[in-house]
């Protein structure tokens, strides 16, 4: 089992930036893929970004692509969400996800199966 502890959310205005950190405790070696998560009202949860453990893949959503960057420190067992140009559509709930990859699958996102409880993003304009 993986427990997920997010934090950094908050709120910013546009052009502003946060960074959202998701630090992993647990069976992390069982998990080799970390995927950011958000959810905003009304609207079902997407996947934005998503890393191979060690950093072979990358991922992001092409709403996020030039602003967001996903990283790793895996001597702390943390995965980081810069986002960078913050605009007032990024506003939602950003969760961190972890899951078992084969073969590099990092967007099959319905295979993510351990989740944090999430960091509000708030962007005003």
């Amino acid at each position: 089992h993986v427990q997920l502890v997010e934090s950094g959310g908050g709120s910013v205005q546009a052009g502003g930036s946060l960074r959202l950190s998701c630090v992993a405790s647990g069976d992390t070696h069982s998990s080799n893929c970390m995927g950011w998560f958000r959810e905003a009202p009304g609207q079902e949860r997407e996947g934005v970004a998503a890393i191979t453990l060690g950093g072979q893949s990358k991922y992001y959503h092409r709403s996020v692509a030039g602003r967001f960057t996903i990283s790793q420190d895996l001597a702390k067992n943390t995965v980081y969400l810069q986002m960078d140009s913050l605009i007032p559509e990024d506003t939602a709930m950003y969760y961190c996800a972890a899951k078992t990859c084969v073969f590099g699958d990092i967007t099959t996102w319905a295979d993510y199966n351990y989740w944090g409880q999430g960091t509000q993003v708030t962007v005003s304009s």
